[in-house]
């Protein structure tokens, strides 16, 4: 029987390697064609759609079964999706425009334009100030939109080359300046940069995620590294080393990884061991190009735009 035992726990161990081992793999391309110009990938986990910026357009999909549910057409250089919830709002940055564009989320109708700064990129919804920021990547600048009413409330600036941006939801944006090589800290409601950090060794900062719980900023950098920063201090707790043109990064709480699409063809996933003491979980293989990504920390799922025998696809990967 203490055999049997034995070999029951030898075989659970083996099956369970095994199924580690395995990793993150495609379970399904969705071929959009169109452009082969993308940029931010954005999920609505309550509403089960994700949103994929495609330069003249956005392509929303359906996040369970993979299928094209909608489009929002007519848009001028699309770069990133914002979701103001509580007004049942999106917002749409167009690079070529100046302006973002307002939908409703339930129907996909445009609801109006709104002018911004000089090249709007990054956009994101900030829950304690209610209002959402688009960072205007040649104005230096973010301007601060009320998605109750879709009109500006102000505008500030930030340094040169502003990238992505990610709220904590207690009052603070986070925000890369890749000219620079420094993070932001920003107060949200008072629409001021309160800190200005480097990120050295880091250079070139792109994308950004948070662990808000334990007051932790990612950012992937161009220097082919990923920063850990202490959103409290500002300091570089540690730095690990990551492919070539990081655009994207995620952190997943309930399993306390993180991750960092880039354009060579990788997502690389770190295990968040304390909050100074990361180890590398895997390195999952995309496509060349495939250097955004959106996490959908229900399924666990990520999507990655990539260009795939000539179309535009977005690979959907699962554990």
């Amino acid at each position: 029987m203490k055999h049997r035992i034995a070999l029951a726990g030898i075989l659970l161990g083996l099956f369970a390697a095994g199924a580690a081992a395995a990793g993150y793999h495609v379970v399904k391309k969705v071929a959009i064609g169109g452009p082969d110009k993308w940029d931010y990938v954005l999920v609505d986990e309550t509403a089960r759609r994700v949103y994929v910026t495609h330069l003249d357009q956005v392509n929303v999909l359906d996040a369970d079964t993979g299928a094209e549910v909608g489009k929002i057409a007519d848009l001028h250089g699309a770069h990133g999706v914002a979701l103001a919830p509580k007004a049942g709002r999106g917002f749409i940055t167009n690079g070529l425009a100046n302006a973002v564009t307002m939908f409703d989320l339930k129907t996909l109708a445009k609801l109006g334009e709104i002018p911004v700064g000089d090249k709007p990129d990054a956009i994101v919804y900030d829950p304690a100030s209610d209002r959402v920021f688009a960072i205007n990547g040649e104005a230096n600048s973010a301007t601060a939109i009320d998605p109750a009413t879709g009109k500006a409330v102000g505008a500030f600036p930030l340094g040169e080359g502003p990238e992505f941006a990610v709220s904590d939801g207690a009052g603070h944006l986070f925000v890369n300046l890749e000219d620079e090589s420094k993070t932001l800290r920003v107060d949200s409601k008072a629409m001021k940069v309160t800190d200005r950090w480097p990120l050295a060794p880091c250079a070139k900062p792109t994308s950004i995620a948070m662990d808000a719980a334990h007051a932790r900023v990612f950012v992937g950098c161009r220097s082919k590294a990923m920063a850990v920063v202490n959103a409290e201090t500002g300091k570089v707790v540690t730095t690990l080393p990551i492919g070539e043109r990081v655009d994207a990064t995620f952190f997943d709480a309930a399993t306390s990884l993180v991750y960092f699409s880039t354009g060579d063809g990788a997502v690389s996933i770190f295990h968040e061991d304390t909050p100074d003491k990361y180890t590398l979980a895997e390195t999952v293989k995309t496509l060349p190009g495939g250097r955004t990504m959106a996490l959908d920390t229900k399924t666990r799922r990520i999507y990655v735009p990539a260009m795939d025998e000539g179309k535009f696809t977005v690979l959907i990967l699962e554990p």
